[in-house]
Formats: C-alpha cells, structure tokens, sequence
C-alpha cells in the first residue's frame, strides 16, 4: 500500500479498502500519523476525521469493513494478554523481550493482540499517542459506528461482549488463584482463609458473567462487585507495604507478582465499566479507555526499561527501608548520644589503627601481588566486622544509613513548610553525629597508631617504617600532586555500595526468615542446645546485613589497587580514618615536624569529606528514586538550614537546644543511645 499523505488520504483509502486487507490500512493510517510526530500527530488526526466526515460514502465502506473484520479476529488475547505481565517471572520475562529485540515474532493478524503489536512497534509511539486527545478518539469512534451497516456493527458488538464475558471470568480466576501464591501467604497468612476477597471478586464476577451470557437484559447490580474490587486492592496495598517494610522482605519476584496483579485489577475494572456502562455514551469512553490502554501496553510490550522499573522498585524500597532503619542509630539528638557516638568512635578508631598496622604487616612479607591484596582485604573485612560485633563505629560508614533516613522523612512529608524545617533539623543532627564520629575515629585512630609506633621503636631500636615507606604513606595524602582525591571518591563508592548490600542482606534475612530456619538447621541441632541456637540465630537475623556489608566492603576496598594494577588503570583507595592512622604511623616513624604533621592531617581531613559527600550523595539519590520521591525546593530548603544554624550556631557540633526548648526533654525521638548499625 502506498504512503498515506494529507493530499492523497480519501482516494487510497477508498482504493485500499476494496483491494487491502484492514490491518495493512490500520498500519498504513498508524504510520501516516507517526510521521507527524509529536507536533502534527493531533493535526493528522484531525485530517483523518474531516476525511471521513466529508465522504459518508467512504465513511460507510470504512466502517462496515472494520466492524467486519473486528467479527472476524480472536479479541479474548489482547484483552488479557496485554499490559498484563506474564506469570513465568521477572527473569524470563526479561528474557523474552530481550530476545524479541533481535529475533521478533511472527505476528498473527487474525490475532487483536498481535495486530496491536504489529501497529504500534516503536519506543516513539508513545510520545505522540498522548497528543491525539480523546475527543478525537471519541469522534472516530461515533464516525465508524454511526456509517456502519447495521448487522455489521451489531455481529462485531456481540463478538466483542462474548470476548469480553470470557476475559472477564479468566481474569477473575488468575487473582483468585493468587491466594494459593508463597509469596503472599508468607506475606499475610489471612489469605488462606476461604473468605478471601480474591476468592470472592471471582465468585461475583462469575455471577455476573452468567447472567449476561443467559440473555438477561435487566441491568445487573455491581454494587457488591465493586466492594469487593475496593478490598482486592486494598489488599495489594498491604502486601506491598508489607513487602517493602524493614522486617518482612521482599523479592523481585514478589515485586513482579504485585504488579501483575495490580494490572489484572485495573484490566478487570475497564471490562467491568464497558460491560455494565448505563448507556452508549459512557459505554464509548470506557471502549475508548480500553483503547487508550492496549495501545500503551503494545508499545511498552517489548521495553526492558519498564519492565525492570516497575518489577525492582520494590525491591529497591525495601533495601532502603532496611538501610533507613539502621541510618536512625546513627542520628544523634541529645548529649547522652553525642557522647555515646564519640566513645563508639573511639573505639572505631582504635582497631582501625590496629588494621592499618596489620595492613602495612602484610605488605611488608614480599607475597604476590594478588595475595597481598587478598589478605589486605581479610583484614579490613574482618576488623570491620569485629568492629560491628563489640558496638563501635566506622565514620564513613553512616552516609548511607542516614540519607535513607533522609529520604523517609521526605516521602512522609506533610507540609511544605513544616517539612523543609523538620528536615533541616534532621540534616543538622546528621551532620553533627558524623563530625562527631570523624572526629572519634581520626583522633583515636592518630593517637593509637603513633603510640604503636612509637612502642615498636622503642623495643626494636628502628622506626616501624623506613624512611621510603614513611615517604610513601606521606605522598598518599597528597591532594594536589596525587590523585588521592579520586581515590577517595573511589571510596565513597564502596561505602555507598556497602549500605546497599546490608539492606540487601537484611531484606534476604527477611525474606528467608533467617532467625526460625537456623533454630532448625540440622546440624547446629546437633551442636547448641536450644536457648543457644534461639540466640545465635536472633542476632545473626538482626545483624546479618552489617556483617555481610562490613566484610564485603573490606574486601573491595583491599582489592581495588589489584584490580588498578591488573587492568591498568588508576584505581585505588583512600579511606579518612586509615589514612589519619597511617599518619600516626609515618609522623612517628619519619620524626615529621609539628607543623607538617597538622598539614597532613588537613589533607586527611580533604579525604574524609571527599569520602562523604560521595557516599551520601549517591546514597540520598538511590533512596529517593526507590521511593518515587524527591526534595521539592532545594533553595528554601538551603534558607531553612542557614536560618536554624544562624539561630543555634553551636548546634552543628554539639546538642544544643535553643532557649526556647531548653525546658523539654530535647530527644526528639533520640537514637537511644545506639552507636552501632
């Protein structure tokens, strides 16, 4: 078939239909209205209704051949095959559309579904589908209808509400059937009961299927059904919240299976409205709604990026919920925290100078290049883990605990005004609790470290580390003559990705129910008694993701310069609080001066804030994309924050409370004292 142009519209339109069969004239108009793109698609469209308005005669052949062909083709797939995931799961979904890209379907024109896939093929269609307004889709709805042969029309009707009838009735059974679905009893057990609002939406809708197909014309009564709808998805809603809340855990496969039963729902509702519509022109808007719907899913038919979007989102909340949830321990709101975090972080310090004199231990003994950075990276992940384990704190760690925070109380926002204060609030005492925990770390990190070295040449009578060495640890704090600074940011990253993997973790935790599958693993039945099992497997449910986190973060960080050397490229780390005890170590050893030695602190400092502005950037931006939120107006956000500071400047470093509030109890809803993830 020719190209259909503005000129030429009426006459090979009036040609094709004697000689072309329908779908190959709806791709011919489909394609004639694609290529006016955004800006002249509504404008064609318009062209396509004042042809036919102005030629009754092609209007009528038009019409008549369309309601034909409708009476000829299987309309029951499209209606429950698109926009309306499968059930083989995100993976194999992912799988298929995948292999469409690069190996696409023969498609079956006597097939609605297929014709529909056939016709809106491109990623563009949807762009310019949104500007033709459904006036317009009305309008070509009566034109079509109104010029019809009678019989026509009235065969393609009853075709249409037999397919409708039979979509229905199926689409009722697949939610009734999700009752028998793991993944949401594990979610609410309640669905087990008999008198399941699944079970009962199909048991309605069967009904008023049965009483359109026995010939009844008397309207029927959707007041129960539409009750019944109203709980399935309040239903959806709590699984959802259920799946995504610190505590239950969540899956992509969960995530899918929602989804898809939230599209079933929506596709039910639309069948529903055409099929009990109080008169044709309701009936015309919900056939329009419908149109409007398959034609969407037929260009997102094949769209990975929606998929995976719409399939993970949840996922991803629930490992920010399980990050936010540790993030509020290391939020600091009244003096007894404050000191708690800087004790916590004492204590950080220590064993991370102890890590770091171990670290320059291992490079000391001449291994391979490989080994060396394996054994780097044991010894990171384990001093983390141990540092976990007895309750104190690494600094750097918090940025991607409490910009999940952060992004929680963004979402539950409740006034404009009220928010942005209520969260410059929550920025001030996040930015006081990780001073407070730098400062704890540095300090006690230089201190122990210096003293180390210091021990160590005093019983051995030489510096702990040569004069190269020390000359190596000093040139790695150099900000402007290396790129320390990169390697910093380098760092930022894997701290950002270690409070991913502990939401990771701890949302598997969940998902498996950690805590009861380890009171019954055979063999530390065989090992514990109970009171035993009940408590290793109670922490390592609630601990699971920090110690999974805290040990896969050591790794990266001890193998990043191995995987620099190996492919040739300038990676590596420089992380605030080893840095400050490799200084300790290099001051000593090198009998540095005072002055150079508080030069080199600075740049420790640069690394440190490096470490944290990437981390907690990147960490605030994931948690409000899995929350479909962001911060409205950053500017008065800004102002708010410089107004509490001018107000309280102290704040910033130390709990202070204004005058004002001097006599309330100034928790604020306190960490309780917690300094550990």
């Amino acid at each position: 078939m020719k190209k259909i142009t503005a000129d030429n519209l009426p006459a090979l339109l009036a040609a094709a239909l004697s000689e072309k069969d329908m779908s190959y004239i709806l791709n011919a108009i489909v394609q004639f209205l694609r290529d006016g793109g955004v800006k002249r698609a509504s404008q064609r469209f318009d062209i396509l209704l004042d042809a036919l308005r102005q030629n009754p005669e092609l209007a009528e052949t038009f019409g008549t051949q369309f309601h034909r062909w409708l009476a000829s083709i299987h309309i029951y797939p499209a209606l429950v095959g698109l926009g309306i995931f499968s059930r083989s799961g995100f993976a194999r979904e992912m799988g298929i559309r995948i292999y469409e890209r690069f190996m696409p379907s023969f498609k079956d024109l006597n097939n609605l579904r297929d014709v529909f896939l056939y016709l809106f093929h491109s990623q563009n269609d949807e762009k310019w589908l949104q500007t033709v307004s459904l006036h317009q889709w009305l309008s070509l709805y009566d034109i079509l209808g109104r010029h019809s042969e009678a019989a026509a029309f009235q065969t393609a009707s009853r075709h249409l509400e037999q397919a409708r009838l039979h979509a229905l009735e199926m689409l009722s059974i697949w939610v009734a059937a999700e009752d028998l679905e793991p993944e949401f009893t594990r979610l609410e057990p309640k669905l087990m009961e008999v008198d399941s609002a699944f079970v009962a939406l199909h048991q309605e809708i069967s009904r008023l299927v049965a009483h359109y197909r026995s010939g009844q014309t008397e309207h029927y009564d959707t007041a129960h059904i539409a009750v019944m709808m109203e709980q399935c998805r309040a239903q959806v809603e709590r699984l959802r919240r259920k799946g995504t809340g610190a505590g239950a855990g969540s899956s992509v496969k969960v995530a899918h299976l929602l989804e898809r039963l939230s599209q079933t729902l929506d596709r039910l509702t639309v069948l529903l409205d055409i099929q009990t519509a109080p008169d044709e022109k309701e009936c015309r808007r919900h056939c329009v709604r419908l149109l409007e719907s398959l034609t969407t899913a037929a260009v997102e038919q094949h769209s990975t990026t929606l998929l995976r979007r719409r399939s993970i989102n949840m996922l991803a909340k629930s490992i920010s919920e399980n990050t936010s949830g540790h993030g509020e321990h290391y939020i600091t709101r009244n003096k007894r925290e404050y000191f708690a975090m800087l004790a916590s972080a004492a204590g950080g310090g220590v064993i991370i100078a102890l890590m770091a004199g171990n670290k320059i231990r291992i490079t000391g003994l001449g291994l391979g290049d490989f080994t060396t950075a394996f054994l780097a990276g044991l010894n990171y992940g384990i001093g983390f883990m141990f540092i976990h384990i007895v309750g104190c704190t690494v600094a750097t760690k918090q940025p991607a605990m409490t910009a999940a925070r952060i992004a929680e109380h963004v979402e539950h926002k409740a006034g404009a005004r009220a928010v942005e204060g209520k969260l410059a609030k929550l920025l001030i005492d996040v930015a006081r609790s990780q001073a407070v925990a730098v400062f704890g770390n540095v300090v006690a990190a230089v201190i122990v470290a210096s003293l180390a070295a210091a021990a160590v040449s005093a019983r051995t009578g030489a510096p702990m580390l040569d004069a190269h060495g020390a000359a190596y640890q000093f040139k790695s704090l150099q900000p402007f003559t290396q790129p320390t600074l990169w390697y910093a940011a380098i760092a930022g990253v894997w701290l950002f990705c270690s409070g991913i993997i502990s939401g990771f973790y701890d949302n598997r935790a969940d998902y498996l129910n950690l805590r009861r599958r380890l009171t019954v693993q055979p063999l530390l039945k065989r090992l514990l008694p109970l009171r035993l099992r009940e408590w290793l497997a109670d922490y390592l449910h609630r601990h699971y993701g920090s110690l999974a986190g805290n040990f896969i973060f050591g790794m990266l960080l001890g193998m990043t310069g191995w995987f620099g050397h190996l492919l040739g490229l300038p990676l590596d780390i420089r992380h605030v609080a080893f840095s400050s005890a490799n200084l300790g170590y290099a001051a000593v050893s090198d009998h540095s001066g005072f002055l150079y030695f508080l030069l080199n602190l600075a740049f420790v400092l640069m690394i440190g804030a490096v470490n944290l502005v990437v981390s907690f950037s990147l960490a605030l931006t994931v948690a409000l994309r899995s929350r479909g939120t962001r911060i409205e107006s950053l500017s008065k956000l800004i102002d708010t924050l410089w107004l509490q500071i001018k107000a309280n400047p102290l704040n910033l470093l130390f709990p202070v409370q204004p005058p004002a509030a001097a006599g309330g109890n100034g928790n604020g809803g306190g960490a309780n004292g917690k300094a550990k993830e």
